[in-house]
């Protein structure tokens, strides 16, 4: 099995695991910075969005873009609420499902909101 390293996205943040050969071949790619494939793929979205040979961007000025970007939204408020969301999240996973009432209206009853749709 292959050696992994953990590295922290230079645009978002994000940690991923990867191969030293996989690390060298994004490093390369982004001029040396390491990006996760979320933020990679909005990088070339940029460079295509810009398509047009007179609107042209280099590769570069993509990836300022979008660490710009980054940076604009990871405020202090987003993390904020990014935060709240995972302990919610994290909270909702760990506690006990609670028993239903049974005036409960549920889809599992053999019933579904969807059905009046799908009938046609």
């Amino acid at each position: 099995m292959e050696e992994v390293e953990s590295l922290s996205c230079d645009c978002c943040g994000l940690t991923e695991d990867c191969t030293p050969a996989y690390i060298s071949l994004v490093r390369a790619r982004f001029n040396g910075k390491w990006i996760c494939g979320l933020c990679g793929e909005a990088v070339e979205e940029e460079m295509a969005r810009s398509a047009d040979p007179a609107m042209k961007i280099s590769s570069e000025e993509a990836l300022e873009r979008h660490v710009s970007f980054c940076r604009a939204v990871r405020s202090p408020t987003a993390e904020h609420l990014i935060a709240a969301v995972r302990n919610l999240l994290r909270k909702s996973r760990s506690a006990p499902a609670s028993p239903r009432r049974k005036d409960d209206v549920s889809t599992t009853s053999g019933s579904s909101c969807l059905r009046p749709l799908m009938a046609d």
